[in-house]
Formats: C-alpha cells, structure tokens, sequence
C-alpha cells in the first residue's frame, strides 16, 4: 500500500504562527504589567502612609477605595468587552494604567489618595477583565490550553514590580520619583504590546453559533458558584500575602525564614501555572480542579497542624502550587459559558473573586482574635477543600472544547467565522488491469492556519491481484 498526500505551497501559515506567537506574548505583557502594578504599589505603600501621616483606619479607608475601584472596573468591563472586543478595551486601559500609578504618588492628602486609588482600581480592573477575555481568544486560535502559561506572567510581574520597588526604597529614591520611573516603563511596554493585540489569524468554528436566546441569564446559578470558587482561591491568597509572615513570626521563625513563607507561596504558584498548560492538556478541568484542591488542603493542613517553621513554610508552597491552576481553569469556564458574551461572564466570576482577595486578610484577622492565627488559617485548606468538592462547575460544553470558544466581538477582529464548510466525500475508485485490480481511496485533510497545515489530499492506492465484477461508476471511473 503507498500513501501519496498532496500538498499545497506552505503560503503564509507559517507567518500566521509568528503573529499569533506575537499575540500570545502581547497578552503575556498586559498580564505582566497588571502584576507589576499591585508589587510596585505594596512595596512603597508603607512610605506612602508614612508622607502623609495617616493611621491604619485612614490607610484602610484608601484600600477600601482601591477594592471599590477594582470591583466598578471589573463589572463595567464585561459589557465593554462584549460590545467593542478585548482588545479595544485593554489597550487604552494598559496605556493609562501607569500613569494611574504615578498619579498615587504626589497626592498631598487622604481624600485625594483616595480618588487617585479609585482610579487606578478602575483601571486595574477593565484591564484585567479584557486582558483574560484576550487570553481566551488567543487560546481559542492556538486549540490548546494556555491560561495557565498566561497567568503565569502576572505573578512573575507582581514579583518584578515588588523588585522593582525595594529597589528603589533601598536607593533612597522618593515615592514620586519611584512610581514615575515605574509608571513609565509600564507604559512603553504596553505600548509595544498595543501593536500586536489584533488576533492575527482567522478561526474556524466547528459548528454554528449558539441561538441568540442563549444570555447570561441561562446560567446565572453557574456563574455565581463559579465566582464562589473564584472568591475562595483568592482569599487564600489575599490572606497569605498579609498573615503568613506574621504567623510564621508568631511560632518562633527568624526574620529570614518568616520573609522565606510567602516566597515559598507565589513561587510554587509561579512555577505550577508555568507548567500547568502542559497538564490541562492532558487532563480533565474536573480532575485538575479537583487534584489542585486536595494538594492545596492536605499541605497547609499538614503545615498548620505540625506546628514548625519548616513544615508552614512547606505547606505554604503546596498551597501555592494547588491554587496555581485553579483561577485559569475557572476563568477558562466562566469565559465559555456563552460563547458571543464571554465578557460577561467573566466580570461576574472576577469581581466576586476579586471581593475574597480583599476580604479575605479581614477574616482571618477577625477570626485570629477569637482562636488565634494558626487556627484562623485553617479557613484556608478548608476553602480549598472545598473548591475540590465543587469541581464539576468547571466541565464545560460537551460538544466542543473550552478552548475553542470565542466571543462574538472578538470574531469582528479575526474576520468573518463561517461554519466549518463540508468536505468532500471520501472517493473510490477501481480500476482493472488484466491480472489486479487496483483500488484508490482518495480523501481529504483539512487545513489548520494555526499549526501551519495548508489542507491536503491523501490519495491510498492498493493492489488486489484478483478479478472483479462489474460495479456502478460514474463517467470519470468513480464507484458512485
């Protein structure tokens, strides 16, 4: 038997894969910046507090207006992103967002802290949401997970950005001075990503669209447990990053060691979302979701329960490591679950996750003068738990792979999606010769822009040395 395929010229696949890579690292940057951002801002944010003489309660007041502005923003953007596309939304949002950063710094007093916080919570929060509405349609074009990798950038830029901070805390630069270089530089590299987030290459659906009474509406129920799950994974967070040095303090840790908890924390959770495109891949959302929360559970647990500074720190990072693939796989299915209005979707399940990161360090702290820190941090596992429980809200469509979704204003950017066309039926044709019959099966391939196959003919020839009776063909010879 030969296998003779037909190809066509390569023409510009392989263009396509270069701009899509392009894509891919556009969105990384806006993720990047988004991190780097809420580092650079907690790094100084005790300098701050220090210029302008304000009290615990009055620097909780300007918090309050930094959560108030995220949780507006996020709500506000799902709407936008629906009407206008990702990209139309993230690209002004990632301009003005350094210099929203700036702007926190020369404020002479609480109120106009305040009003500057809101701003950049707004901000923060629009670019967030159509940022991830982006990594969605740059997942949907690549037909394989990538959230994961995605969300990796935003740690990495929370690091950078803390980095960059201290650095310059420990060069004596002012806040102004700090947050102006800060802010500049975040805004060259968004724009620089601004030029390459046009999704650069036309996809294909394999199906037709949804009918148009399929709304939010339909899965309202879904999307609120899905922005429970949401809620849970980032109150851990939030709460390690504010109690896990002051815990592990509390049980008799060196300053090294209490600093060395929450590195544990976002580096396991640096690392697991580096490589968790690789496991998605391979495994089911219910089972990943599901694994990640046991790990998350079992290892704080066991680090809350022994009672060292190893053992806490230790649980610290397998908790790190659970959360690490649970906010893209939930975001993943919030995005999917209406295909044209991913963007609604979306800002529901954010703004409710965004509410547990900033609720979270106040339950704890509440719960802590009650039972003590180390108990109060057993909500943590307990959430996670949880989340393991309630994987299933993750299982998408059965008809079609999460990663294959995009919404309607996003296809505007990536041209007019048609239903995939028919292909032509597998042919067979016999021909006779005076001692064999020959027997060739021809049948096609179709083309993927994204992996660079052009479409192909596959044309299978066999050789039967045999006779044959006679059987209905067309004029050209083909069995019909």
């Amino acid at each position: 038997m030969t296998v003779t395929p037909h190809r066509d010229p390569p023409g510009p696949a392989v263009d396509d894969r270069r701009a899509l890579r392009r894509y891919r690292v556009a969105i990384s940057a806006l993720f990047g910046i988004a991190g780097a951002v809420l580092g650079a801002w907690t790094a100084r944010m005790p300098a701050i507090q220090h210029h302008l003489q304000l009290s615990h309660s009055q620097l909780s007041i300007a918090l309050l207006a930094l959560a108030a502005g995220g949780l507006a923003g996020m709500r506000s953007a799902g709407r936008l992103v629906d009407r206008y596309g990702s990209a139309a939304v993230a690209i002004p949002t990632a301009l003005i967002l350094g210099p929203a950063l700036a702007a926190t710094a020369y404020v002479p007093s609480l109120p106009t802290l305040a009003a500057a916080l809101l701003l950049l919570g707004s901000v923060h929060g629009l670019l967030n949401v159509s940022m991830n509405a982006a990594a969605l349609t740059c997942q949907n074009a690549y037909q394989r997970p990538i959230m994961s990798g995605i969300h990796a950038w935003f740690s990495i830029g929370g690091a950078l950005g803390a980095g960059a901070g201290a650095g310059c805390a420990h060069l004596q630069l002012s806040c102004p001075a700090t947050y102006t270089a800060i802010g500049a530089a975040i805004t060259v590299i968004a724009a620089l990503a601004a030029r390459r987030l046009a999704p650069p290459v036309q996809v294909v659906l394999s199906e037709p669209d949804p009918p148009a009474g399929a709304r939010p509406s339909r899965h309202r129920g879904r999307i609120l447990l899905l922005g429970a799950l949401a809620a849970c994974s980032l109150l851990c967070e939030g709460a390690i990053a504010d109690w896990s040095s002051v815990y592990l303090d509390g049980i008799g840790a060196t300053s090294t060691i209490a600093g060395a908890g929450y590195a544990a924390f976002a580096g396991a959770m640096t690392v697991g979302r580096l490589v968790g495109d690789r496991i998605s891949a391979r495994v089911k959302p219910v089972t990943l979701l599901r694994a990640s929360g046991l790990l998350a559970c079992a290892g704080m647990t066991t680090g809350l329960l022994t009672g060292t500074p190893a053992a806490a720190v230790a649980g610290y990072g397998l908790l790190g490591a659970g959360l690490a693939g649970i906010i893209p796989q939930i975001y993943t299915a919030a995005g999917t679950l209406d295909p044209d209005h991913p963007g609604s979707g979306l800002s529901r399940v954010a703004a409710l996750g965004y509410a547990g990161f900033v609720v979270g360090p106040v339950l704890v702290g509440a719960a802590a003068m009650h039972v003590g820190l180390g108990q109060a941090l057993l909500i943590l596992p307990a959430l996670a738990g949880l989340i393991a429980v309630a994987a299933p809200a993750v299982r998408g469509p059965r008809h079609t792979p999460a990663h294959r979704r995009i919404g309607t204003a996003d296809r505007r950017l990536l041209g007019t999606l048609e239903p995939t066309p028919p292909q032509p039926p597998t042919r067979t044709h016999v021909r006779a010769e005076p001692d064999a019959v020959l027997i060739e099966v021809r049948l096609m391939v179709p083309a993927c822009a994204v992996h660079g196959s052009p479409g192909r003919e596959l044309a299978v020839t066999t050789r039967h040395p045999m006779t044959t009776t006679a059987m209905p063909t067309d004029r050209e010879g083909w069995i019909s």
